[in-house]
């Protein structure tokens, strides 16, 4: 596997909070994605909402820090124990294949892995003890919506 990182969801003050703690540990955000961005509005996102982050990245260390904005029409109510996942990036889609299915097995599967606009393989699960991870394998699609530089 190639990295473990945090992943964390806001109730809408991702921005401001992202902007924080470049403020404590510096660096340049290595991403800023707003659900505007996304071709004719492909998250089916709310006209009050596409302003708001839908991903987000600084370094940290070797480490990224990740987050996003919960959008309630999506049903994402945010309370405090499912503000945060572990991300997960595999080395190739078998190790997908294999920690999702893993962490599944038990548990319950938010959104399966499938292609996305992002990854060839991503998916959304909470495991039996009710941590929930993100399993993210880029492949072959290259995702550069909102990247600066």
């Amino acid at each position: 596997m190639k990295s473990a990182n945090p992943y964390l969801n806001f109730p809408g003050n991702t921005e401001e909070a992202f902007n924080f703690y470049k403020s404590v540990f510096g660096g340049e955000f290595i991403v800023v994605v707003r659900f505007r961005d996304f071709p004719d509005n492909a998250m089916q996102v709310p006209e009050a909402d596409l302003d708001k982050i839908a991903h987000m990245a600084l370094w940290l260390g070797q480490n990224i820090l990740m987050g996003t904005d919960s959008i309630e029409a999506h049903g994402h109510t945010l309370t405090m124990g499912n503000n945060f996942h572990i991300t997960l990036e595999p080395e190739n889609a078998e190790e997908a294949d294999d920690l999702f299915n893993k962490l599944s097995d038990g548990g319950s599967v938010t959104m399966p892995l499938m292609q996305t606009e992002w990854a060839e393989k991503y998916g959304m699960c909470t495991d039996k003890y009710g941590v929930q991870w993100m399993v993210s394998y880029e492949g072959s699609v290259k995702f550069n919506l909102g990247q600066k530089g």
